[in-house]
């Protein structure tokens, strides 16, 4: 059986406050409150204080300010925080004492950004390590949320290694630090970059020291470009370029690696100061040239492809890493200058003869018009002298016509064997470029590769004809078809053309002859060899006039002989009388004329 201690009940006990439910103290209420309220914060709306997470879950922390309660805020207020945790000490400002409901308003975002902008400036002057939260991406970068702020985060300053993916850091709690404000804009950069930069340098100097030229070392592709690639060496980036790719010829490094790929290469040579380190990949395998077929020789045939074109030639890759030029000169055996262009081109795949062969100097001459017979070997019997043959007109001259009978077979027609009649001064009068022509072989300079050719000769010589028709003193009709300085050219009969001098073009009025005027003309002289005829209209009439003059002088002389017969006897006495000093008068005369004659 339980025992009971015995209790003397308090006498002045207040049992109706205790049944109303109110406490029970021989302390006054008054007391009471004055008392708990000097137990807590001294607080105020608007006011920025330090704070104690007392407790937390995904969606709310409830923070403890020393007030007579509690306040809740957002847990999405301190997402740029994830490692929060129960204890931490945070800045709150107070928004409300007491809402409605009674409760505490609190905000740690605004508390935030009350002395965000302080404390952002003082993060750039003193180089702190602050944490922002990536909110979203943007053109060029990042948004980060800093102190309530929004800064910028250039995408080049996210890593050391190029960013491929920007998507995949949104969302993310990452360490900062802030490189630039502009205080006008309230704009403010930061960057993750330069935390590691630091380190990676330390790293970079560490690794440079240890180098080695020819020293191989594995890789990882970070970068492709078009002039070459970046390898990750571990801590520190070297270059593989283009040309030290493949012992053959790369247009995309693409081509030959791909990004995350790992690979050994060779250190070809590095610069401590500006910790640029120039890599290899082609070297460490043996050089194409050193394995080619010993065999190989000059009159050889190779097959390959063409790799680079130029004007000059073709560059033909027979091997990987093994490339001969084909000149353009031993594309055909034409002589015309052409451009390489006009034979192939990039991809083709093409047959050649090898002309020359250096493995010292790792270099090889091609040709292909070698692969056929050079047609000057037989060109006294595929084109004897006086052979008919069609020509292609290539070029014009002053003094003749270039043309093509055949590929790498070129002649000569000289202007004068052109046509037997017209004078023609410029090729272009009579044919023109691309035109085909008849031509002969008149000559073969086998030496100098070229044919000396005639396009008249097809036809006979019809100045044999004219030499009979055209005879000297025979007068034909002919229309002045051009007039020059020193005369007209005159169009006869037959398509013979004639030349008269400006006196030989005088009318017998005295006028000139006009252009396009239809007159008689007399042959005044004609050279079959130098194929010339020399007219004159004037001459009709003057010989005419002449003849006539002839006949009066002839029957004036017959007239005076008749009269000097009966005469005789008289002019016998008169010479008789002459006298001595006749004759002396006479020599005096004579010698005055010669002293004058002298003088002039």
């Amino acid at each position: 059986m339980e025992k009971f201690e015995k209790v003397t009940p308090v006498e002045d006990f207040n049992w109706d406050a205790y049944e109303n439910g109110e406490a029970v103290t021989s302390v006054s209420h008054e007391d009471l409150e004055k008392a708990y309220d000097n137990t807590l914060n001294k607080v105020s709306d608007r006011e920025v204080v330090d704070g104690t997470v007392i407790s937390m879950n995904k969606r709310e922390v409830v923070v403890n300010i020393g007030y007579k309660s509690d306040g809740i805020i957002p847990m999405s207020e301190f997402r740029y925080n994830p490692d929060l945790k129960v204890g931490d000490t945070v800045e709150v400002y107070i928004e409300n004492q007491e809402d409605k409901k009674g409760q505490l308003v609190l905000s740690h975002r605004k508390a935030r950004a009350s002395r965000s902008w302080e404390r952002v400036n003082a993060a750039l002057e003193n180089e702190e390590i602050i944490k922002g939260y990536i909110k979203c991406r943007t053109k060029g970068g990042m948004i980060v949320d800093v102190f309530g702020i929004e800064a910028f985060l250039p995408g080049s300053q996210i890593d050391v290694k190029p960013i491929r993916d920007y998507d995949v850091f949104v969302g993310k709690t990452m360490e900062f630090k802030v490189v630039k404000i502009n205080q006008e804009f309230k704009n403010v950069v930061v960057s993750h970059k330069a935390l590691i930069e630091a380190e990676l340098e330390q790293q970079k100097r560490e690794i440079i020291s240890k180098l080695e030229k020819g020293q191989v070392l594995e890789g990882t592709v970070k970068n492709i470009t078009s002039y070459g690639v970046f390898i990750d060496l571990g801590g520190v980036d070297g270059l593989i370029h283009i040309t030290d790719l493949s012992w053959g010829r790369v247009s995309d490094p693409h081509e030959v690696v791909e990004l995350d790929q790992k690979l050994n290469v060779v250190i070809l040579d590095f610069d401590d100061e500006k910790k640029r380190i120039a890599l290899g990949l082609k070297q460490l395998t043996p050089h194409p040239w050193d394995a080619l077929d010993p065999n190989l020789k000059v009159g050889d045939h190779v097959k390959g492809k063409v790799v680079v074109m130029a004007d000059y030639g073709a560059f033909i890759e027979i091997a990987p890493g093994v490339e001969g030029l084909i000149h353009v000169s031993e594309m055909s055996w034409s002589q015309h200058l052409r451009s390489a262009q006009d034979f192939m081109k990039v991809g083709d795949e093409v047959e050649a003869v090898v002309l020359t062969l250096d493995r010292e100097e790792r270099k090889m001459s091609l040709g292909i018009k070698q692969l056929k017979p050079d047609p000057w070997e037989t060109i006294e019997e595929k084109y004897p002298v006086g052979s008919k043959h069609v020509a292609k007109v290539r070029n014009f001259t002053n003094f003749g016509v270039f043309v093509e009978v055949e590929e790498g077979v070129d002649g000569l027609i000289h202007i004068s064997d052109l046509s037997w009649t017209k004078k023609i001064k410029h090729p272009s009068e009579f044919t023109q470029i691309g035109a085909d022509i008849e031509v002969v072989v008149l000559e073969i300079d086998k030496e100098n590769r070229r044919l000396s050719l005639g396009h008249k000769q097809l036809e006979e010589n019809p100045w044999d004809v004219f030499e009979t028709v055209f005879t000297v003193g025979s007068v034909h009709e002919g229309t002045v078809i051009e007039m020059l300085d020193k005369g007209a050219v005159v169009a006869l009969p037959y398509g013979v053309e004639g030349f008269a001098t400006p006196k030989h073009l005088v009318k017998q009025d005295g006028s000139q002859v006009q252009l396009e005027e239809k007159l008689p003309f007399k042959v005044i002289e004609f050279k079959k060899d130098a194929k010339r005829i020399i007219l004159s209209h004037s001459r009709i009439y003057e010989d005419v006039a002449k003849a006539e003059e002839r006949a009066e002088r002839k029957a004036a002389a017959k007239k005076a002989a008749a009269s000097k017969k009966e005469e005789a006897p008289v002019i016998q006495n008169q010479i008789a009388s002459t006298t001595l000093g006749d004759i002396d008068a006479l020599a005096a005369l004579k010698e005055q004329l010669e002293a004058e004659k002298k003088k002039k």
